[in-house]
């Protein structure tokens, strides 16, 4: 794979004041030097400068004109010799910019190609390859600064201390197979079971940030219900800031769920509207509020939404999963609160017509996400659900390991689960034969990055 010369468009398809095309390889400079026309050879142009520079097809003839830049390996984001060529963005400039580079003699490279490649050249350890897309991905500004800490390595810090801790005790123990005559004292065993216990702990906290990790990269699915009219695409529409949804007196007028993404606080929020919840209705109405009442089973927060001038009808029927995690929002309070809802304490006036107690809403919600899991805003590390897997895995096998030292079992048994959490550790980072985990995390890449 590394002795191919690869290519690809690194800017989004569609049209645009620039596009990025890159190369990579060990032939990346000679490929480029067929397609691009400096003042010099590419070959003597000072690295990580930009450079004029016009493409020219086969036949010599320019179609672009731009600035290319070359780093050479080991010093660039794929440890090989990359060049980059910025040009107008253009569809058919930039795709004719592909297919020139292609017929000089690279490959199209694959998704994820190019991190691929930083992370098999030792730039990156697996945590930060998959920080990458984090970053691209990223619906807020909480996502964003987890998504920074994951690229600068806080995950495989902690895979690296956690090792740290491991790495003597398994020493200990694998002395004291190969010299038995060497016991292990009290106070020895003692200091082997407190560093295990360290591990644990560390490994079940990390364990513990999944849930928050979740919510960072997917959003909380946050379901907005009640019955019809009572505004629920108008809090959509409010909350988004733009007209989302279409508004309109009659009832039955949403009749399936729609999605956006908004972020309050910086915690992202996957913001669902559904079909207003009553009885009767046409079969296309009847199945939007199946889904709805689906949703409701998925949710992270819901916000119950009720017409606040009017005393209660009939309240929505919430899961038990969902206590703590429902929000009473009264509407129309621009109209009057009725005195029906005084007894709420829970409940928050809002009204949509004018913006009223929006504000004490995203408190509120903020407020309910943070209490709901281990989402704290400081915190340097949310691993992903690979992540969570590998560490709970390090987290069992070390306290298997403490509770056969503790029992006075044979050491063999203590050294085999510490080496299956070590084990554990390196899947972490990607520093053990994980080719399958490779395929899946680099196919999710967007073409070019």
């Amino acid at each position: 794979m590394l002795r191919d010369t690869i290519a690809a468009i690194s800017t989004a398809h569609g049209g645009a004041a620039l596009s990025v095309v890159r190369v990579s390889g060990p032939d990346a400079l000679g490929v480029c030097g067929r397609v691009f026309r400096a003042r010099r050879p590419l070959t003597e142009l000072a690295p990580r400068t930009a450079f004029r520079a016009c493409a020219a097809d086969s036949s010599g003839r320019a179609f672009d004109e731009g600035l290319v830049l070359v780093f050479h390996g080991p010093a660039s984001f794929t440890g090989e010799d990359l060049v980059e060529f910025h040009g107008h963005g253009g569809m058919l400039v930039t795709q004719m910019t592909l297919e020139a580079l292609l017929a000089a003699g690279a490959r199209a490279a694959g998704p994820g190609e190019f991190t691929q490649r930083a992370y098999l050249n030792g730039k990156m350890d697996l945590t930060q390859a998959e920080a990458v897309m984090d970053l691209i991905h990223a619906h807020s500004t909480l996502a964003l600064r987890a998504a920074n800490e994951q690229l600068g390595g806080a995950i495989g810090r902690e895979a690296a201390a956690l090792k740290e801790e491991l790495l003597p005790v398994l020493a200990h123990v694998e002395a004291f197979i190969d010299f038995p005559d060497e016991d292990i004292t009290p106070d020895t065993g003692a200091a082997l079971a407190a560093r295990m216990q360290s591990v644990v702990s560390r490994a079940r906290g990390l364990v513990a940030t999944s849930e928050q990790g979740r919510i960072l990269r997917q959003g909380a699915r946050t379901v907005i219900c009640g019955e019809p009219n009572v505004g629920k695409s108008s809090l959509l529409n409010l909350l988004s800031g733009f007209e989302r949804a279409i508004v309109s007196p009659a009832a039955g007028t949403t009749r399936d769920t729609i999605e956006e993404f908004i972020q309050v606080h910086g915690i992202p929020l996957r913001l669902v509207d559904t079909a207003g919840l009553r009885e009767g209705g046409d079969d296309v109405e009847r199945t939007g509020m199946d889904r709805a009442r689906r949703e409701l089973e998925r949710a992270d927060l819901v916000l119950e939404v009720v017409d606040g001038s009017r005393p209660p009808e009939r309240r929505v029927e919430m899961p038990a999963a969902l206590q703590g995690r429902r929000l009473l929002v009264l509407n129309k309070a621009d109209l009057g609160i009725s005195e029906a809802w005084q007894d709420s304490a829970d409940a928050i006036p809002l009204s949509c017509a004018t913006g009223e107690g929006v504000e004490a809403l995203r408190e509120a919600v903020r407020s309910v996400i943070m209490r709901s899991g281990p989402m704290q805003a400081d915190h340097p590390v949310a691993v992903n659900a690979r992540h969570k897997e590998c560490f709970a895995r390090v987290a069992v096998r070390t306290e298997a390991a403490l509770a056969a030292l503790r029992a006075d079992a044979a050491p063999e048994f203590v050294a085999l689960d510490l080496r299956e959490a070590l084990q554990a550790l390196g899947e972490v980072v990607g520093a053990v034969d994980v080719e399958q985990v490779l395929d899946i995390i680099f196919s999710s890449f967007c073409i070019g990055k």
